[in-house]
């Protein structure tokens, strides 16, 4: 007798439905995970960095002016670290640091296996003259 595997698990039609509407929305990435970004100087460059990207993955590092326009940029791979949660980035940039003035721009990343951006970074974006 071919019986619904509902009924040979006593459970109702409206059971089965809820169990299979609410597991997608536990395996959902939380804000929380949103991939971010932070900065620090080391020899004399910015240095940005972040975590929650794919180990593994490609992440598209920028740093734009305020306006858009695109002060420096490179691909890099997440990979584990020990500190930072989830794939982590560490890119020098060319760009120099400490610098004065206010922030004229940003930093933002890009996981390319999930398609999300960090949040924009506010940072102060600055040449070196020699």
């Amino acid at each position: 007798m071919n019986r619904p595997l509902s009924a040979l698990l006593g459970l109702t039609s409206a059971a089965v439905i809820a169990t299979t509407v609410a597991a997608p929305a536990s395996a959902a990435t939380s804000q929380a995970e949103r991939p971010f970004l932070f900065t620090y100087t080391f020899d004399g460059h910015l240095k940005v960095a972040g975590g929650h990207f794919t180990v593994g993955g490609r992440v598209y590092v920028s740093v734009k002016y305020s306006n858009g326009v695109t002060a420096f940029h490179k691909w890099a791979t997440a990979r584990t670290h020990p500190v930072t949660p989830g794939g982590a980035v560490y890119v020098d940039t060319t760009l120099a640091s400490p610098c004065s003035g206010s922030n004229n721009g940003y930093a933002e990343a890009y996981d390319a296996a999930t398609k999300r951006w960090s949040a924009r970074l506010p940072v102060t974006v600055c040449r070196r003259i020699d």
